[in-house]
């Protein structure tokens, strides 16, 4: 494949995005569900008119499906049925000082979507949520002409591993493939690309099978439509044992995908960003593009949610950036737009992490 000798989709929007990379530390916003979870949504909110009876009349008659499945809890389903929620979380993070928004789609995989019996939205949902995401980025940057504002286009881990056995009783049992995620990921990857994402990011990566699937994926959609965007990538340290769930630590994980040559690579969800920070570091010294940090507020305590308050998790993301580690930074779940908003004035006056040649330029 020859997409690293793509043209860029949107040349101007990329050297802006590099000038503000090579200026400072830029800001990604917090999580999409627990500002969600907030809305306290019943299952009307969901369904909304189009999906009444469960799903879309039109794909359930032709296709002789029921509707009686639930869609309570379908986060990326609200791109379709109430937007204005979606959209107002978005305003509220870029608000509270983001530079980069990731959009709505972290389940939109047709994986994901089949446990509602949605995976025809597959698409619709990944263009939807870009063109959100866009739209409020570029509401908010005709505000702050000065603070340009990027669409991050997310593609999720999935709820599935190629790498691991779901049966410990047999260990050679994968409940997934490379190539069906190949081809779910290129679906969304379409559908995010559409919809105007100024890039794309493989997210909360878990298994190292699953993105490079995702990252094959994207390049063949790059190669068909003759351009590229920047890629992200950002993978998760699963415990403190240092390791994903497929086994590698923050170098290895690092090695293995630094072929695609991505704008940059970083860590997020599982961990507070006090455990994080020994594997930011890592990923610091190894990386040879931009690196970013996007981790939970704090360890979950007992009933699932997150202690970790604005100033504590703002005052440790602090101390990444004075030691000179990030490019990018943000939170990931149990974040807020205060958390946000403390991050983003705490690193305000840190200089970025130097790189060892522009990131743009390694991914060419």
């Amino acid at each position: 494949m020859s997409v690293h000798r793509l043209p860029w989709r949107d040349p101007a929007r990329v050297a802006t995005l590099e000038d503000a990379l090579a200026r400072r530390i830029l800001v990604i916003d917090g999580a999409m569900g627990t500002m969600i979870q907030g809305w306290e949504l019943g299952e009307a909110d969901y369904r909304g008119s189009r999906f009444a009876d469960g799903c879309d009349a039109t794909h359930a008659h032709a296709h002789g499906q029921g509707c009686a499945h639930d869609l309570k809890g379908n986060n990326d389903l609200l791109l379709l049925t109430r937007p204005d929620i979606i959209a107002a979380v978005h305003t509220a993070y870029l608000e509270a000082g983001a530079d980069l928004i990731e959009t709505n789609t972290f389940n939109a995989t047709s994986i994901s979507q089949a446990d509602y019996h949605l995976e025809h939205l597959v698409y619709e949902l990944n263009r939807e949520g870009a063109r959100l995401a866009r739209a409020c980025c570029d509401a908010a940057e005709a505000k702050t002409p000065h603070q340009p504002r990027f669409a991050i286009g997310v593609l999720g881990p999935t709820s599935r591993t190629a790498s691991i056995s779901p049966d410990v009783n047999d260990p050679g049992f994968r409940n997934t493939s490379f190539d069906a995620l190949r081809a779910t990921y290129r679906e969304a990857t379409e559908g995010l690309i559409d919809g105007g994402a100024d890039t794309l990011m493989v997210e909360t990566i878990f298994d190292t099978l699953n993105a490079k699937a995702a990252l094959f994926a994207i390049e063949e959609v790059f190669d068909a439509r003759g351009q590229r965007l920047p890629i992200m990538i950002s993978g998760t340290i699963t415990d403190r044992s240092g390791r994903t769930l497929s086994g590698q630590t923050a170098e290895a994980f690092h090695a293995s995908l630094a072929h695609a040559r991505p704008l940059s690579v970083g860590l997020n969800c599982a961990l507070g960003a006090k455990d994080l920070r020994e594997h930011v570091e890592t990923l610091a010294r190894v990386a040879a593009c931009a690196v970013s940090a996007h981790p939970n507020a704090g360890l979950p305590n007992a009933f699932g949610g997150y202690d970790e308050t604005p100033g504590e998790m703002a005052a440790t993301l602090a101390e990444f950036a004075e030691a000179g580690l990030l490019n990018l930074v943000g939170g990931c779940c149990g974040t807020t737009p205060a958390h946000i908003a403390a991050i983003a004035a705490a690193v305000s006056g840190c200089r970025p992490r130097a790189l060892p040649a522009s990131a743009f330029e390694r991914a060419a």
